[in-house]
């Protein structure tokens, strides 16, 4: 188990924000100390803003370009390593298109775009829009990853502190842990007899690290004036069978991942994180990023599983599609599709979801996805089932999409 990011939330636009920041930084640092010594790796930390258009007072894209590079400046000096400034808003239409001049003037600058409103409908505008921003981004530089650092959102609350889908609410600043620990459920399942002992013993794991992670927490949270917000313990992996998801649900019994028998593994996992006590922020539930994942990454490229198999799983874990390689010739007809899905999943579901979608231009389904990148594993890009809409999904309405009560 490693600390993937401690992540700090603060407002840029907040009274004496240029304090507020010097404290995160400080708090970041202490936080990265208390950590390590108590045994814990910190593989990153992290600085997430609020939703950059309300930062701004005009839709103009140079005043948004200059702030974008001052705040990772900023949080660069601060001892930083990657800051994310919210997702673009419905309620502002023009932030969509602000999206890729930020991308194009920074390196370490996440940012989404949330394709539900406010009040909680889709915005098919909105969908598109983040559709527009994944088929653009790809060709920013010529190996499509420059998508690494967009995500579309739906349903997701502030204060998650995974990367794109992190931003801040509220006027006091407030941190919280995003975990790397699908070794746990891959070490537990392979060391239990039964399903109910392989839940036991990943429970038992993730509540005692839990205690212990929230009691520094606390501790730094009252040292400096900030709200502890909590743990993400999503199962997150690394590019190796030792900590990968795909690896753990197979262990569970799985001839392959994708076959049937995959839904019912993946929701057993992720009832079983449900039922965790500690202090929650963020998904807590199973993170399958295809490319993060040693055995996502060779099944996919297997051709066992595809992106509605992904989909399918996100309806009871997951947090949606994540570091997916598509077709460079993906339309943005054709991912706002798939987009609107995930939209619609996560109303009706009431659940946050997100699309971190990777068109890698030049390439065709079945070609090799490789990148020299430490948290990516060797892939081939996955088919895309998908046509533009047409008729009344086409539209520009809100559509409202209640979650399901029981009857």
């Amino acid at each position: 188990m490693k600390i993937r990011s401690i992540t700090c939330f603060f407002d840029p636009h907040g009274r004496a924000s240029s304090q507020t920041l010097d404290r995160m930084g400080r708090l970041r640092a202490e936080a990265s100390s208390l950590y390590t010594k108590a045994g814990y790796d910190v593989q990153t930390t992290r600085l997430a803003t609020a939703p950059f258009p309300t930062l701004y007072a005009t839709d103009e894209i140079d005043s948004a370009v200059q702030l974008a590079q001052t705040l990772e400046s900023d949080a660069k000096e601060r001892g930083f390593d990657y800051i994310s400034l919210g997702p673009a808003l419905p309620d502002f239409p023009g932030s969509y298109e602000m999206v890729i001049p930020i991308l194009q003037a920074t390196q370490d600058v996440f940012l989404g775009g949330k394709m539900t409103t406010r009040g909680g409908d889709i915005s098919l505008k909105a969908v598109r829009a983040c559709a527009q921003i994944i088929t653009r981004a790809a060709s920013v530089t010529p190996d499509g990853f420059t998508n690494l650092r967009f995500g579309a959102l739906a349903n997701v609350p502030a204060h998650a502190p995974f990367f794109p889908a992190a931003y801040h609410e509220g006027e006091r600043p407030a941190f919280a842990l995003a975990m790397e620990c699908a070794d746990v459920a891959y070490s537990e399942i392979r060391k239990a007899r039964t399903l109910a002992e392989a839940r036991e013993n990943i429970l038992e794991t993730l509540e005692s690290e839990g205690v212990k992670l929230a009691s520094t927490g606390n501790h730094l949270a009252q040292e400096f004036d900030a709200d502890f917000r909590g743990i993400d313990f999503s199962l997150a992996p690394f590019p190796e069978v030792w900590c990968s998801l795909g690896a753990s649900l197979e262990a569970l019994g799985l001839p392959a991942l994708g076959m049937s028998g995959s839904l019912a593994a993946a929701a057993f996992l992720a009832d079983t994180l449900d039922r965790g006590s500690w202090t929650k922020t963020g998904f807590n539930g199973m993170m399958m990023p295809v490319l993060e994942d040693s055995q996502l990454a060779a099944r996919s490229a297997e051709g066992t599983f595809g992106v509605h198999h992904l989909l399918m799983y996100s309806a009871v874990c997951g947090t949606g599609l994540d570091t997916v390689p598509l077709p460079g010739d993906a339309s943005a007809e054709q991912i706002a599709a798939l987009l609107l899905d995930v939209a619609a999943l996560a109303l009706r579901l009431n659940k946050p979801l997100t699309a971190r979608l990777m068109p890698l231009p030049g390439k065709k389904a079945g070609d090799p996805a490789v990148f020299d990148f430490a948290y990516f594993a060797p892939g081939k890009v996955m088919d895309l089932p998908a046509a533009p809409l047409k008729g009344l999904l086409a539209g520009e309405e809100e559509v409202s999409i209640r979650a399901r009560g029981r009857f």
